[in-house]
């Protein structure tokens, strides 16, 4: 009996180690030791500001943690800053971005307007510039003109091109990013195939980072930790960023990632065709887009052939804004146009909010009354319920604030802070 007791004990033994193994969950993954680059990304976004916080964040030892920060250092890219106030205990050192470690420049390229920004790595303004210039003006004659004045202002301000550490571009248009050209934009004539970092060789030799307008506009309204405005566009949002202007665009913020499509090319509102556009040629060569009866060209060209004295669509949100009737109707024409054709996109998509930016947003209750109108006219009760329509942050200067965004992203993103540690 003693025997088949022994003999029993071992089988439930054995039984209950089988089960334990069967049942007992994975040990889990091992991940990949915090990078230098992403240290500084926890450092720059303002999620971990000291070294405990650090060690926290990324699982690191005191001694990994230090080892990151002193790579930083030695590439000046980091700084000790004040010490945290202590409840008890000694006080930590903050660690800062070093925003003089370099320089960005920002480039947004419209129809009939350039605007050239120079920045410290904290995305602080050092100098900027707005340039009109003639429609239609080719990278031949445009770029040198960009490079001059983003020479002038380095120099005035005691920099120079070997202190740039990138460039962010926008263009109208689809643009190809890993080329850095445009490839197709009805707005830039001559622009298409022609890569543009070479043009830029005369004042400085850090990479190019190129996007379209509208995806530049759309960056510039996401939170980031140094934001002098309210985003209007937030964390895991999903949002139509409207560019309204000589032409039209659209940004698609889905869970707070841009939309770019498969060829670059997502969010070309302006060539969708509408009823209104029947038989009325674009400039893109197409006939019944929406551009010809709701964009700023079309428009100006419309009140020019009435007699009215306007010449750009910025003269024309200018008279809507003194009270001009006809000019208050067209451009709350235009916002009907537009809303008519994002309602099947504010069906599909259900976002949150619609962000109006470009030259029609300085007429912004003016217009944004004829898109609530059109979108709200033609899209479902439940998509159309909680939508907002607001103007977007930084107002016509939204899309150069886009470029600085854009730079600061790729030269500071952990991959290429790794990789420029490494060299």
């Amino acid at each position: 009996m003693q025997r088949n007791l022994r003999l029993f004990k071992t089988y439930l033994l054995v039984h209950n180690q089988r089960t334990m193994t069967q049942t007992s969950p994975p040990p889990p993954p091992v991940l990949p030791a915090a990078t230098a680059g992403e240290v500084l990304a926890l450092i720059r976004s303002g999620q971990a500001a000291t070294r405990g916080a650090l060690g926290r964040a990324t699982g690191l030892s005191r001694t990994a943690v230090n080892a990151r920060l002193s790579a930083l250092a030695d590439a000046g890219l980091v700084l000790e800053g004040e010490e945290e106030s202590a409840t008890g205990g000694r006080p930590a050192t903050t660690l800062v971005l070093n925003s003089d470690a370099g320089l960005v420049l920002g480039i947004a390229v419209g129809r009939s307007r350039s605007q050239l920004s120079v920045c410290a790595l904290d995305g602080t303004e050092l100098a900027s510039v707005s340039l009109d210039q003639e429609s239609g003006q080719g990278p031949d004659v445009l770029m040198p003109l960009v490079v001059r004045h983003l020479d002038r202002m380095l120099g005035e301000l005691g920099r120079r091109g070997d202190d740039v550490r990138g460039v962010g571009m926008s263009l109208a248009g689809t643009v190809d990013p890993a080329r850095g050209m445009s490839v197709d934009s009805p707005a830039l004539a001559g622009w298409d195939g022609v890569a543009l970092a070479p043009h830029l060789q005369d004042v400085t030799r850090a990479p190019l980072t190129l996007d379209n307008d509208m995806r530049v506009m759309a960056l510039s309204q996401m939170p980031t930790a140094r934001a002098d405005v309210e985003p209007t566009v937030h964390e895991h949002d999903e949002a139509l960023v409207l560019k309204a202007s000589t032409g039209i665009g659209l940004a698609i913020v889905a869970d707070g990632r841009l939309v770019r499509g498969h060829r670059n090319a997502a969010g070309q509102l302006g060539h969708v065709k509408v009823p209104a556009a029947d038989g009325l040629r674009c400039r893109c060569g197409e006939t019944g887009c929406l551009e010809t009866v709701a964009s700023g060209w079309a428009l100006v060209e419309r009140l020019r052939a009435a007699g009215d004295d306007v010449h750009h669509v910025r003269d024309l949100v200018a008279a809507a804004g003194r009270g001009n009737g006809r000019a208050r109707a067209v451009v709350r024409e235009s916002g009907r146009h537009i809303g008519e054709a994002l309602a099947a996109t504010v069906t599909v998509l259900n976002p949150r909010t619609v962000v109006v930016g470009g030259d029609m947003a300085g007429a912004f209750d003016t217009f944004s009354a004829g898109l609530r109108e059109g979108v709200f006219s033609a899209t479902t009760a439940l998509a159309g319920r909680d939508l907002q329509v607001v103007p977007a942050a930084y107002g016509d200067r939204a899309g150069l604030v886009g470029c600085i965004r854009l730079a600061l992203d790729s030269v500071l993103s952990p991959r290429a802070v790794d990789a420029a540690l490494a060299r």
